[in-house]
């Protein structure tokens, strides 16, 4: 392999000396992550050319980025144009293992992030729906049958401000 198609290197101890693997990204699989946040549909020869390596380096740093799980490639919809009014997202306070009500949440097809957080929600869980009423029944049928869960708080959206997802290359 030459020089510049090296795999990203890891460090088994964390980026603090703390457990956990992080992988090190090195200059051109950040390029490369950061051409393909402003562009996913880039093809792989143009990238190549303006991070300085040749299309089937990319094509190769792309797939081991893929298979590590440091990148995913997706289309981003908006809920709205597909038809789904309702957005909210659901502060849930949980009774017993935090990680048993997470998994439970994730798996229902309307939740789209799920997150463990400290402060005054165990877990946070954005939601679509296609309209209130099937968010009621999200809400009612769903998230408050799943054992575990105490309280629910739920944050109605009315406007979506901003939406970005061009992070973790600086």
């Amino acid at each position: 392999m030459s020089e510049p198609d090296r795999p990203a290197e890891t460090n088994s101890e964390g980026p603090e000396g703390g457990a956990g693997a992080t992988p090190l990204l090195d200059a051109p699989n950040r390029a490369i992550i950061e051409a393909l946040q402003r562009d996913g549909r880039q093809p792989y020869g143009a990238i190549a050319h303006a991070v300085g390596l040749s299309e089937a380096a990319v094509r190769r740093r792309v797939q081991r980025l893929r298979e590590a799980g440091i990148m995913q490639i997706v289309a981003v919809t908006d809920p709205l144009q597909l038809g789904f009014t309702r957005q909210a997202m659901i502060g849930i306070t949980v009774e017993g293992d935090v990680r048993a009500v997470a998994d439970k949440l994730s798996a229902l097809a309307e939740v789209d992030y799920v997150v463990m957080c400290a402060g005054s929600f165990d877990l946070l869980a954005e939601v679509v729906c296609e309209d209130d009423e099937r968010l009621l029944q999200v809400l009612n049928d769903s998230v408050r049958s799943i054992p575990g869960v105490r309280a629910t708080e739920t944050f109605l959206y009315l406007k979506l401000a901003k939406q970005t997802y061009t992070w973790g290359t600086r």
